[in-house]
C-alpha cells in the first residue's frame, strides 16, 4: 500500500510572520520627523544666514514635488 503524500499548502505557516509595508508607511514618518526637526532648528534661529537657507530651498523643492 503506497504512503499518502501531503499536498503543500500555498498559505504560510501560522507561526511565521510575513510583514510587507507600503512605501508610504516608511516615507510619512520620515517626512514628519524631518518637518518637526526643521521646526525645532528653524531658519529663524540662524542670525548669520543671508539669502535663502539650504533648509528653505529643500522645503521649497519638496513642496514643488508634492504639488505636481
Amino acid at each position: 500500500m503506497p504512503a499518502r503524500t501531503h499536498p503543500r499548502t500555498t498559505q504560510p505557516d501560522a507561526s511565521s510572520v510575513d510583514v510587507r509595508l507600503p512605501w508610504w508607511a516608511i516615507a510619512l514618518p520620515a517626512v514628519a520627523f524631518a518637518a518637526l526637526l526643521l521646526l525645532i532648528a528653524g531658519p529663524g534661529q540662524a542670525h548669520a544666514a543671508t539669502g535663502d537657507s539650504s533648509t528653505g530651498q529643500l522645503l521649497q523643492r519638496i513642496v514643488e514635488l508634492l504639488v505636481r
